[in-house]
């Protein structure tokens, strides 16, 4: 085997044969005393079981680090659907949304009360330690195509065959603790010994894995107020169980099977239900509401959410306003700064909260005023030359991230203030221990509509997003439990509609580019859907506002 040069952070080069794997080569733990977990090799993402076949530059991780944590909580899913497929055999289990930092797990168990659900997550908590104590290997291996369907037919896991029955690869790429096989679909641990620090909480129908998080490596954080979206979660859980289609294994069959329209429309309707619905909360509200505040994270479908129910509402018999808090931006000469001294257009105070706050009082008291713009391009603010004035069965719809703090609008009483969440919480999975992240759901629809109407590359989209990730964690999380209502945005069939968007997108992002790890993750988890065409999607639809051709006006 030839030779190749390696080197590993804060290290001089080595030499030594193509083929070493990496675990080889670096120390099993950090100068703070945490596990290495994984690295990253000529930035891309791998485990320490992978061999290095070229010259290749070494970072460590371990779960102090963002990327190392991701492979600490994903392993950790690893371990538990082992556990659970040799404990419970033939149970489904599977993993659902996140809460906090942890994830929320379903277990079809027969006796799902109380304290069946604490003795049975008990004993499975119990399996999962015995193994990390026994700190068995995980370990990759190829194998042919026939032999992988012919593994997971033999061990029932539907899940993965239904991945495998839209892919033809001549072969295919597993990982293994002891008898235990899954679809590799991104880097775990080498070994269970390190994943000792988590949780299992019952809860509802399951569990929730609580994991430490990467501020914090060494403690288990407590849990966040959750009810009001898991409620919504839920809701999702039981429609997608109803229409039969849960995995992505199961709308590609109903693409290939020319069967997706039903579910398509399905979907659609089931969006303009709820937003019947919450127009309907809002109509029987006592004493009457005069602002409806919608916010959601980017990329959640306020914009699109807030006129459509602007629609509802004329047909409940009000004249809504629709306003954007991005008309109250500050302007570059007063807005905040981050850490780093960059314009931080998340913070609160980007926005010129007393201007904002008299103009709502105004209008709800009847004034006819000008109201505020702003000049994207010049970065400054300026008075509309018309005038608005509320009607007498008006209100006013305002969109923006920050709309349920309560900051924003502290001036207006909040009786007279109606408070909607909206993000996109799929209850569409890979399969069972491998979810869709609302987080990769909206990146991908930013990186669409970036694109689209905005001429940005997606390398410019994911460098952005670490920033507006830090944002939405301060300035939105923390008061998404104060909706009066939560509209879940998520339509089950859409990535199938951006993959063929996207992935020429991501495909322009290099290996000597820092977000190349980011970029291959989503090229991977893309390449698990079938295509579907544009043309399958509604005029009005909330994908319409990342796509392209929407009947409404933005």
């Amino acid at each position: 085997m030839h030779a190749i040069t390696v080197t590993v952070k804060g290290q001089e080069p080595v030499v030594v044969a193509a083929g070493t794997r990496i675990s080889e080569l670096i120390a099993s733990v950090d100068e703070n005393g945490f596990p290495v977990l994984g690295v990253i090799a000529n930035n891309m993402l791998q485990p320490l079981f992978a061999p290095l076949v070229t010259h290749a530059t070494i970072a460590p991780l371990t779960i102090a680090d963002e990327h190392g944590w991701e492979i600490y909580r994903t392993s950790l899913c690893f371990l538990l659907a082992k556990t659970a497929h040799e404990l419970f055999p033939g149970v489904a289990c599977r993993v659902r949304n996140s809460i906090g930092s942890g994830l929320y797990w379903t277990v079809a168990w027969p006796d799902l009360s109380p304290e069946a659900l604490e003795a049975n997550v008990k004993r499975l908590k119990q399996a999962m330690q015995a193994t990390v104590r026994l700190d068995l290997p995980i370990t990759s291996e190829t194998v042919s195509y026939e032999a992988a369907v012919n593994l997971f037919r033999q061990t029932g896991q539907d899940d993965k065959l239904n991945l495998l029955a839209h892919r033809n690869p001549p072969v295919v790429c597993l990982t293994r603790c002891g008898t235990f096989l899954e679809l590799s679909q991104e880097p775990l641990v080498a070994r269970t010994g390190v994943l000792d620090l988590f949780d299992l909480l019952p809860h509802a129908q399951g569990f929730v894995l609580n994991v430490p998080t990467s501020a914090k490596p060494r403690e288990l954080p407590p849990l966040p107020p959750f009810e009001h979206l898991f409620k919504v979660y839920q809701e999702h859980i039981e429609w997608g169980r109803i229409v039969g289609i849960t995995t992505v294994g199961q709308l590609n069959q109903a693409v290939v099977e020319k069967k997706a329209d039903d579910f398509i429309h399905t979907m659609e309707a089931l969006h303009d239900k709820k937003l019947g619905r919450i127009a309907d909360q809002i109509t029987q509200r006592e004493p009457p509401v005069r602002l409806v505040l919608v916010a959601g994270p980017s990329s959640a479908g306020k914009t699109t959410f807030s006129k459509r129910l602007v629609t509802h509402l004329r047909v409940n018999g009000y004249k809504p306003i629709l306003i954007s808090t991005d008309s109250y931006f500050v302007g570059d000469e007063s807005n905040p700064r981050d850490a780093e001294g960059k314009l931080d257009y998340e913070h609160i105070e980007s926005m010129d909260l007393e201007r904002l706050n008299s103009d709502l009082l105004r209008l709800m008291g009847g004034e006819s005023i000008q109201m505020r713009a702003f000049d994207f391009r010049k970065r400054a603010g300026y008075n509309q030359i018309e005038f608005t004035q509320l009607p007498a069965e008006g209100i006013i719809v305002m969109e923006g991230i920050h709309s349920l703090n309560p900051r924003l609008t502290a001036d207006v009483p909040r009786e007279q203030k109606f408070l909607i969440y909206i993000n996109a919480l799929t209850q569409l999975g890979v399969d069972s221990s491998n979810r869709i992240s609302t987080t990769d759901t909206r990146i991908i629809r930013r990186m669409v509509r970036d694109h689209q109407f905005r001429d940005r590359p997606a390398i410019e989209t994911l460098r952005m997003w670490p920033s507006i990730a830090r944002g939405e964690k301060r300035w939105i999380y923390p008061f998404q439990h104060l909706a009066d209502a939560v509209f879940n945005s998520a339509l089950d069939y859409e990535l199938a509609v951006l993959k063929p968007l996207a992935a020429p997108l991501l495909n322009q992002i290099k290996p000597w580019d820092e977000e190349y790890i980011e970029a291959r993750r989503l090229s991977g988890f893309l390449h698990n859907f079938s295509t579907l065409s544009p043309a399958v999607v509604a005029g009005d639809s909330i994908l319409r506002e990342y796509i392209g051709g929407s009947q409404l006006t933005y």
